[in-house]
């Protein structure tokens, strides 16, 4: 039987395509996000194609993901961030069907990897960043220096200031894939537990597999929220550098 870290493993699929004179290699990983990418898309294609007054249940679903990010973006962000209703909507239907899709026996679960999660995380800091220099030209680097700090507390608040800043990224994307990866390894290990003690005997730790499966679900639609909500307040820190 396979470890429990087997299953985030990368596995290039088909033969490697170039790229600028680079080989680039188009391995599970990717094909789970063209997936997630896809089934995204079509329902929500599929959804709004007919625009009932009475929506049915895919329309219903749609609507009630739209207005949960547009509310969200409206309270973290004001109305201000509305601009930007867009990028955090495709950030937070990205996370959440990675997620859920990693769930599926067999799948993988992309946004378990470091080198994804830290790639979408240095999207929001580079994007957010953008924003607040174009917003706010040099003023931007006022930020660093909270108003009404004494001035000879500007040598230790600024480094802190400047430290934290620079984390956003790695705390954004370290988050996201520790919570996925612990989850997933967690259910792994009390499967294989399971079929180590047979049928009567694993019945236990099995109910404790389907308790955690809702568990793990629950944790998968929580990490998109709280990916999208912390972009939100950044996004919120560059319209008025607070």
């Amino acid at each position: 039987m396979a470890g429990p870290l087997a299953q985030f493993e990368v596995h290039s699929i088909g033969p490697e395509l170039s790229l600028a004179g680079f080989n680039v290699p188009f391995n599970n990983s990717a094909l789970w996000m063209v997936i997630a990418v896809v089934v995204a898309t079509g329902l929500m294609i599929a959804a709004t194609a007919r625009q009932a007054v009475i929506p049915g249940r895919l329309q219903s679903l749609a609507e009630v993901l739209h207005g949960f990010v547009a509310n969200m973006v409206r309270e973290n962000a004001g109305q201000e961030g509305m601009k930007y209703f867009p990028f955090v909507f495709s950030l937070f239907i990205f996370v959440l069907f990675g997620n859920l899709l990693g769930m599926i026996p067999f799948s993988f679960t992309f946004t378990s990897h470091i080198i994804v999660t830290f790639g979408l995380a240095a999207t929001v800091f580079v994007a957010v960043t953008v924003i607040a220099l174009m917003r706010h030209g040099l003023h931007f680097f006022s930020f660093f220096l909270p108003h009404g700090t004494p001035w000879w507390m500007a040598v230790i608040v600024v480094p802190i200031e400047i430290l934290s800043y620079f984390a956003r990224p790695v705390s954004l994307s370290i988050r996201l894939f520790a919570n996925m990866m612990a989850g997933h390894t967690m259910l792994k290990v009390f499967g294989g537990f399971a079929v180590s003690l047979g049928i009567i005997g694993g019945l236990a730790p099995l109910a404790l597999i389907v308790a955690l499966t809702g568990f793990e679900i629950l944790v998968a639609l929580l990490q998109a929220y709280v990916f999208s909500i912390l972009t939100c307040l950044y996004l919120k820190d560059a319209i008025e550098l607070h």
